[in-house]
C-alpha cells in the first residue's frame, strides 16, 4: 500500500472542522474512560531532542489521509527528506485512525495504518499524558504540527516551552518556515541535495 493509492481513497466532502469534531468526540470518550487504547507502564527516557525529529497531533494525521490540504503539504515535506523522523506513539496513531474511520470508512482508516506504521518511529507514552504531547517529549521532537488552538495558542506555547524545547505550528505556517537545506547542514552537517524520497511511494 502506497500513500499514493491510500490518498485515492479519500472522501471528497470532508473539513477540518468536521475532523476536529471527530478528534474532540474521541478524546472525551476517552477521558470518560471509554476507550481502550490507553498505554500502560512506565516510559523510556526521551532522545536528545532534534529538529528533524516531528510529530503531527491527530487531526494533522487525519487531515494529512483524507484532504489534500495544508496538512498533506506539511507532511509531505517530510515525506520527501529521508532525514526526518515522524514520531508518534500506538495512543496518537489510534486516535488517527479512529477520526479517519468516522469521516471516512474502515477500509481507508486500515490502509493508512498500514502506510503510517511503515513510516514512523513509536515511542512509548504513559497512561493519561495527551497523545501528541507525550510524543514530542517522548521521541525528541523539536516540532509539533497541530490545527488546535490547546496547543498552537500562545499561552500553550509559552507553557511547553518551560517543559521541554518544542515549538507548536498550525501546518501552513510549519510549511513556510520549514528550511530542509538550513536545517540539513546545520543539524547532520553536510550537503544538501535536495528531497531524496517519493513523497507519495
Amino acid at each position: 500500500m502506497s500513500w499514493a493509492d491510500c490518498f485515492e481513497q479519500a472522501p471528497d466532502d470532508v473539513t477540518v472542522a468536521e475532523i476536529r469534531e471527530a478528534l474532540a468526540a474521541h478524546r472525551e470518550a476517552s477521558d470518560a474512560g471509554e476507550d481502550s487504547n490507553d498505554e500502560t507502564g512506565a516510559a523510556s527516557d526521551p532522545p536528545e531532542p532534534s529538529p528533524t525529529r516531528i510529530v503531527a497531533d491527530a487531526d494533522v494525521l487525519a487531515a494529512d489521509c483524507c484532504l489534500d490540504g495544508e496538512a498533506r503539504a506539511a507532511l509531505d515535506l517530510l515525506r520527501q527528506h529521508s532525514w526526518t523522523t515522524l514520531v508518534a506513539s500506538d495512543r496518537l496513531l489510534a486516535e488517527a485512525e479512529a477520526i479517519i474511520e468516522s469521516v471516512g470508512d474502515e477500509s481507508l482508516a486500515a490502509d493508512w495504518r498500514d502506510c503510517i506504521e511503515v513510516w514512523r518511529e513509536p515511542v512509548d507514552q504513559p497512561a493519561g499524558d495527551h497523545p501528541a504531547l507525550a510524543s514530542a517529549y517522548r521521541g525528541g521532537a523539536m516540532h509539533l504540527l497541530a490545527f488546535g488552538d490547546e496547543l498552537t495558542g500562545s499561552a500553550a506555547g509559552a507553557a511547553l516551552h518551560n517543559r521541554f524545547p518544542v515549538s507548536v505550528r498550525q501546518p501552513d505556517a510549519f510549511t513556510l518556515l520549514f528550511d530542509p537545506e538550513s536545517l540539513y547542514e546545520a543539524d547532520l552537517s553536510g550537503e544538501y541535495s535536495g528531497p531524496d524520497r517519493d513523497p507519495r511511494a
